[in-house]
């Protein structure tokens, strides 16, 4: 059913949303496309299983795996991107899809290499029963805990962006770095912040998928990777409401494809769209053509 399709569409873009504003919150600093992003959020899904198999419970353990996937993000921009700062893009770019692929390696290496599926006896049992049910559309109570939390985490980030003096600062180095510098921003710690809290806001979007599907597995970064770039520059490389937006577009064409079309084309039919958009607004939805300047 139509509606039905909306709501699975709306809960995949959020998840969606939240790994694009990564790559957009990096891209927007230093116009790097951080292909290790997608490992981030897997690293994500496995930790919080890590530390539910030590006991602890779910707030806990998601709230400790996006501390280490903050830490990770800053340690990934310290030893593999802040040395190539000056280097043409080429090298970094290079670099960030051999650390993603060292990333799924060491995953393979801790936790194997076969799909595991989410500890269900962490969540409370009510979160497969239908929360809202209206005509034939159902909305269970995942869906909702989904909904609440990727949308606070979107109006936390864009609180942390426009009303803080980190957030001041990331603007600024977006708009010229080293304008930014002789000002007085201390340009290495406002990035390595940046890749802080796009590694922290990916680990949840992990987990989430990992609860939404039931199944984790090391390879699961790259594709989601991929689609939440494609999200980024639906949206607007560079615009953290723009990748929002770019998700949620994304994860609905990729539902109705696969209830209209066929599933095994889901894919095709949202990249589809992103190439239409791409065509016929080359900016994205709410990216700003830039005009160099004689």
């Amino acid at each position: 059913m139509f509606e039905q399709q909306l709501v699975n569409g709306f809960t995949l873009g959020l998840i969606y949303a939240l790994i694009a504003v990564g790559y957009t919150m990096v891209y927007g600093v230093i116009e790097l496309i951080n292909f290790a992003h997608g490992e981030i959020y897997m690293l994500g899904a496995f930790l919080t299983l890590s530390c539910i198999s030590m006991g602890l419970p779910l707030p806990l353990a998601v709230l400790l795996a996006m501390l280490a996937t903050a830490a990770i993000g800053v340690l990934l921009d310290v030893v593999a991107y802040r040395p190539l700062r000056e280097a043409p893009r080429l090298a970094a770019l290079i670099t960030a899809i051999g650390m993603s692929i060292f990333l799924q390696n060491l995953a393979m290496i801790i936790w194997g290499s076969r799909p595991l599926p989410f500890p269900r006896q962490a969540l409370p049992a009510f979160f497969a029963e239908p929360a809202l049910r209206f005509s034939e559309v159902t909305v269970t109570w995942m869906q909702i805990v989904i909904y609440v939390t990727a949308l606070a985490l979107m109006v936390g980030l864009n609180l942390v962006i426009t009303k803080t003096r980190t957030g001041t600062a990331m603007r600024a180095l977006a708009q010229n770095r080293t304008a930014a510098a002789l000002m007085g921003i201390n340009v290495n710690r406002v990035i390595s912040f940046t890749f802080a809290l796009g590694s922290g806001m990916g680990a949840v979007a992990g987990v989430m998928v990992s609860m939404y599907y039931n199944t984790m597995y090391p390879t699961m970064g790259y594709l989601a990777g991929v689609k939440a770039f494609a999200a980024a520059v639906l949206g607007g490389i560079g615009s953290v409401p723009g990748a929002m937006l770019g998700g949620v577009a994304l994860g609905i064409a990729e539902t109705l494809g696969a209830g209209y079309i066929s599933s095994p084309y889901r894919d095709g039919v949202a990249y589809a769209v992103m190439i239409l958009v791409i065509i016929f607004r080359p900016s994205g939805f709410l990216g700003r053509s830039m005009v160099e300047k004689a």
